[in-house]
């Protein structure tokens, strides 16, 4: 797929569309900081870019990857969300990360709900999973809000992982738990509304 090809979606806050040259500052940036450690962080300069290679790559490999996420106003990069499945991947994969400082409104969540909806409606995938590690609490809150549930029986990618299993398509249209995802971004997308507690992505 050719990187003009890529798709973009639109959701009420966000623009996802393909990683370009001029978003590898911020990508190497946070690979390279102790918050990707849950992400095969942290990268020194050649192994971060290596990686964003990758992420591009992937898209004419694959047919699908891992967009850039971005603020629908104001045009400032946010992180990436989108699909993931290297070689050594059992399966197709639904992955996040958010940039440091956008951390905590509800990016993830808005982006990653967005990819998975294009997944299933356009690519016709019938379901997903998100190989998380066992530590990175705030991930496993994101994919438990998603409707995602541990699968104690798939195979991971190197044993030192958790697969957390998305539910289907027909698991997701029309139910409550689709209600509850569009009403939390809702929430998010409100700008009298402020999250008390643990920052969430």
């Amino acid at each position: 797929m050719a990187a003009q090809n890529i798709p973009v979606l639109e959701t009420t806050r966000l623009v996802l569309r393909g990683p370009e040259a001029e978003d590898y500052p911020n990508f190497k940036a946070t690979f390279s900081s102790y918050r990707s450690r849950y992400m095969g962080g942290p990268l020194n300069q050649y192994e971060a870019w290596m990686l964003y290679a990758a992420e591009i790559g992937h898209w004419q490999i694959r047919g699908f990857g891992m967009w850039m996420i971005h603020d629908k106003i104001t045009d400032k990069p946010l992180g990436m969300a989108g699909g993931w499945q290297p070689a050594a991947w059992p399966e197709a994969e639904i992955a996040w990360i958010i940039w440091p400082e956008t951390a905590g409104h509800g990016y993830a969540l808005e982006a990653t709900h967005a990819a998975r909806r294009y997944f299933y409606g356009t690519l016709g995938w019938d379901g997903a999973v998100s190989y998380l590690d066992p530590k990175n609490l705030d991930s496993i809150r994101l994919a438990e809000r998603l409707g995602a549930k541990k699968d104690v029986d798939a195979p991971t990618v190197d044993g030192n992982d958790v697969c957390y299993r998305h539910p289907s398509p027909a698991q997701l249209d029309h139910t409550q738990l689709s209600d509850g995802i569009a009403l939390e971004i809702a929430h998010y997308s409100d700008p009298s509304f402020k999250p008390e507690g643990y920052a969430l992505d």
